[in-house]
């Protein structure tokens, strides 16, 4: 009878554990938006790839390595040298000096979309994926992401798209 109510003590006490009321330490990961609309072809579609397997990557002014952390010029630095074999300039401007300038209805996956988040033009870049969003490592909530270009934030600070495809890619 003892060792039943022992073993019934244990089981109780394993069972209350595992419903705890306690918070957790770390927030709940935002859900990631639907890429179901999104078609990607040619190169577009290995930057695309990459880029995708850095997200939730940490922020880090400056960064270029994912292990250390990642800002948006780093991001996209590091997914062209890997993707496509490109070495581009090291910030969002000079990137967008070095690329062609699309407009937003020619925009494919893979091209450069440019913000102005500070006092100076293009001052933060990302990826185009399609289907109006872009991936890109922000500094708020310091994980790289997936972000819709009507966002509230982005959308009055959209300077323009550039692509680094040839036509044929």
């Amino acid at each position: 009878m003892i060792k039943y109510a022992i073993t019934l003590l244990c089981g109780f006490l394993i069972l209350t554990g595992c419903t705890s009321t306690k918070p957790a330490k770390n927030k709940p990961a935002k859900p990631i938006p639907s890429l179901a609309n999104i078609q990607v072809e040619g190169a577009g579609r290995e930057v695309v790839m990459y880029a995708l397997g850095l997200l939730e990557t940490q922020y880090q002014f400056g960064g270029t390595n994912p292990e250390a952390g990642l800002d948006c010029s780093g991001l996209v630095l590091l997914v062209y040298k890997n993707a496509l074999g490109v070495t581009l300039p090291r910030t969002a401007a000079a990137m967008a000096a070095a690329a062609r300038p699309v407009s937003q209805s020619e925009m494919r996956a893979g091209d450069l979309v440019f913000f102005k988040t500070t006092d100076r033009s293009y001052s933060h870049v990302g990826i185009y994926l399609g289907d109006e969003k872009f991936i890109h490592a922000p500094s708020s909530n310091g994980r790289v992401r997936i972000e819709s270009l009507k966002n509230v934030y982005f959308a009055p600070r959209f300077e323009g798209a550039r692509t680094l495809m040839l036509a044929n890619q």
